[in-house]
């Protein structure tokens, strides 16, 4: 196999956490709100989450010395990639339904696709994880694919 890309880094396709279940409040949605500067009554009363509320939800907490440099905390379903240095490649969001306080929320994460191209500078590694939540019946409410590129 050329470039930087290896078996063992390729395996990890397929790779997925484990399922994460969290409640959704009111404080939390208007905490939310007032923090994005989402004005829509809605969002501020806390009756219906504002697009995004989803990605802090389901972060880890963690201790300080738990966290990447650029403050993230350490991403257990990823490889150990050669390259490190990360990009924002995109986001994709699909909302299947609203999210509403009371809402038991399940996440599960899956690492779909890793591959390598050529950049000016050098390789550049991407990959993707998509991220599914369901609500406690199984009904899709949001998918989230996203892309990181490694240089």
């Amino acid at each position: 196999m050329s470039g930087v890309l290896n078996d063992s880094v390729l395996s990890a396709i397929g790779r997925r956490s484990e399922p994460r279940r969290e409640i959704v409040t009111r404080r939390d949605i208007r905490k939310y709100a007032v923090a994005t500067g989402n004005r829509q009554p809605k969002y501020l009363d806390g009756d219906e989450a504002p697009p995004m509320f989803h990605v802090s939800l389901f972060w880890d907490v963690v201790e300080l010395d738990q966290l990447t440099p650029d403050g993230v905390s350490i991403d257990t379903l990823l490889p150990k990639f050669p390259l490190e240095k990360a990009m924002a490649g995109g986001l994709h969001l699909e909302y299947h339904r609203p999210v509403h306080p009371g809402d038991w929320l399940t996440a599960t994460r899956t690492l779909t696709n890793i591959y390598e191209k050529a950049g000016r500078s050098g390789a550049l590694i991407f990959y993707e994880v998509v991220m599914e939540i369901v609500n406690d019946i199984g009904d899709p409410v949001i998918t989230e694919k996203t892309t990181r590129i490694l240089r």
